[in-house]
């Protein structure tokens, strides 16, 4: 129970650490003696309507790869410093590092420099820094963990086999599995009652195809034209209705300048459990949405393309078989990938195609995905994230 008033900093850099900071504030607030906490931050648009006192919104200015990030450098060392600034000056209780580990970790470490250089050794700020959502350092640079182990007071981790992992590397190192965010936001695969994706028989009726091209313009300039492209081509051999889903406005309004005239495809912002709910197959960059389809049960084919620099360093470093999040889980490809030069129109509309004809096929990645979803946990996992984080406060 906490007896006084308390600050806590959050930083989330994504429109999916958006939500999971909304969904941890709220969580917060729902506990004894939550509303005696202010959030300060940085954040997107959820988190500022779940309470936070935001900075700015560093979910803006979201980019992947090294080049992407070196041309940007000037931009992120100013938003890094206001957030130190503001740290230090505010002093807060803890501070919650949401994902976005290229940025995060940096300021945890920074943070602890300070401390350790004289800006708190005389004080008693000594914030908890907790990072909610581990860095996928079991897939790549994975010598970054016992430097995260100095770093880090506390890691929850949203994936199961991440506890053991960090175990058997820095046994003393806490680490606390609450469960994975789809459980709670989305208790019903199909929410609506509506359609497809669990029957593996062929379709009769027009299958819908949802195209997720990213979250971010890079994205969305890179994948796009190469998805309208495969649709072109399989739509020539089976008839579908195509709906594409964009996370904001903006996206949409950069989508539209690659939709060549005349082309049948209906156009969605937000609400992607509901399209995922009426889908038979999904085409979709890699990141966080394939555990979506993945928790709809939407067949998916999945594709990502960087900068040369990028994708030479990643792939050197590259520690396990597959990039999207579902195979990884599985300990199979249930979800074709395609990367970089592969991820192209004719491969992308073959493994289209046999998703949609082929029932066997897509009996078997209908089995796969129901033992991933069955490995991510019980509900109720903002509030053991909310739980872990007012322990360290106490």
């Amino acid at each position: 129970m906490i007896d006084e008033r308390k600050t806590v900093l959050m930083i989330a850099g994504e429109a999916s650490g958006d939500t999971l900071g909304a969904e941890l504030i709220e969580a917060i607030r729902q506990q004894p003696g939550g509303d005696e906490i202010d959030f300060i931050g940085a954040g997107g648009p959820r988190m500022e309507s779940a309470a936070l006192q935001p900075e700015f919104d560093l979910s803006e200015h979201a980019v992947v790869g090294i080049w992407e990030v070196l041309k940007n450098y000037f931009k992120f060392r100013r938003l890094f410093r206001h957030l130190l600034e503001l740290a230090t000056r505010r002093k807060p209780d803890a501070i919650v590092l949401i994902d976005y580990p290229g940025f995060n970790l940096r300021f945890a470490k920074a943070i602890r420099r300070y401390l350790s250089q004289g800006g708190g050794a005389f004080r008693e700020w000594r914030p908890k820094i907790i990072c909610y959502v581990s860095p996928q350092i079991w897939a790549w640079k994975e010598g970054r963990v016992h430097q995260i182990a100095r770093d880090i007071d506390l890691m929850l981790s949203i994936f199961p086999f991440e506890k053991d992992w960090y175990a058997e590397r820095v046994p003393e190192f806490p680490v606390e599995f609450v469960g994975h965010p789809l459980v709670d936001r989305f208790p019903l695969a199909n929410p609506d009652g509506a359609t497809v994706p669990l029957d593996p028989d062929l379709f009769t009726k027009q299958p819908t195809v949802l195209l997720l091209p990213g979250s971010r313009r890079r994205e969305i300039d890179k994948h796009l034209p190469v998805m309208l492209e495969a649709a072109v081509i399989f739509s020539a051999k089976i008839k579908t209705q195509l709906r594409m889903v964009l996370p904001s406005d903006e996206m949409l309004t950069l989508a539209k300048q690659h939709i060549p005239a005349g082309t049948e495809l209906d156009l969605q912002v937000g609400d992607l459990a509901k399209a995922l709910g009426r889908a038979s197959l999904a085409i979709a960059s890699s990141g966080t949405v394939t555990m979506e389809c993945a928790w709809f049960r939407v067949p998916t084919v999945v594709l990502y393309k960087t900068s040369p620099l990028t994708h030479a360093l990643g792939r050197a470093l590259l520690k396990v078989p597959y990039l999207a999040m579902p195979n990884l889980l599985a300990g199979e490809e249930l979800f074709p990938e395609f990367l970089q030069s592969e991820a192209n129109a004719d491969n992308l509309a073959e493994a289209s195609l046999l998703l949609l004809r082929d029932k066997g096929e897509r009996t078997r990645i209908l089995d796969g995905l129901e033992l991933v979803t069955s490995r991510l946990g019980q509900s109720g996992a903002a509030a053991r994230a909310a739980q872990a984080v007012l322990g360290t406060l106490d």
